[in-house]
């Protein structure tokens, strides 16, 4: 017998905008993502005899920021089929799916749940006035009604590493940059 709950789940989404082209900012994105070859080095993982092999071969492969692109859809291929139905002008709008497979072993052991929230979705859309808007969903919040310390805190040092690459390619300030809310903002 199958049963069936609704968990509500509390989204935290960070969007950057920036005056820098999407050409600039996925080169900045892919500075520290790594590209690499997906099947091969998943062959490779599969292949290893060790969570040591295992370890050293995900970290050779990842990026400056530790993650790996697993994969890269080009949104406006299917938006620019009948672009005046969909009010699409021929803007870029990409999202990539990127993470590194030790830090979604070390959340998915304590809330499995936590796979469906990692790899990460970034989503990369060019404005109409030639800058960029960057949205990315922060998974500790993602995760945080499931009540892992453990798992919450590898979310957060994950969402932190994200946001440091996103906010470098776009030139965003740093969040201590960032001016706080005051408590009658909130």
């Amino acid at each position: 017998m199958a049963t069936e709950q609704v968990i509500e789940v509390p989204l935290r989404r960070y969007v950057i905008d920036s005056e820098r082209s999407i050409s600039a900012v996925l080169d900045g994105i892919f500075g520290g993502i790594s590209q690499p070859d997906v099947p091969s080095l998943f062959a490779k993982l599969a292949a290893s005899s060790s969570f040591e092999q295992f370890s050293t071969l995900v970290r050779q492969a990842q990026g400056s920021a530790g993650l790996l692109r697993f994969f890269q859809l080009e949104l406006e291929k299917a938006l620019t089929l009948d672009p005046e139905a969909l009010g699409w002008n021929g803007r870029r709008f990409v999202r990539l799916i990127a993470g590194n497979p030790l830090t979604m072993a070390k959340m998915t052991r304590h809330v499995a749940a936590a796979g469906s929230y990692a790899p990460v979705t970034i989503l990369i859309e060019e404005t109409t006035g030639g800058g960029t808007r960057v949205a990315y969903d922060s998974v500790a919040s993602a995760i945080s009604p499931y009540g892992s310390i453990t798992a919450s805190e590898v979310a957060r040092q994950l969402d932190q590493e994200v946001l440091n690459l996103l906010r470098h390619a776009t030139r965003a300030p740093s969040e201590r940059e960032t001016p706080k809310a005051s408590e009658s903002d909130k």
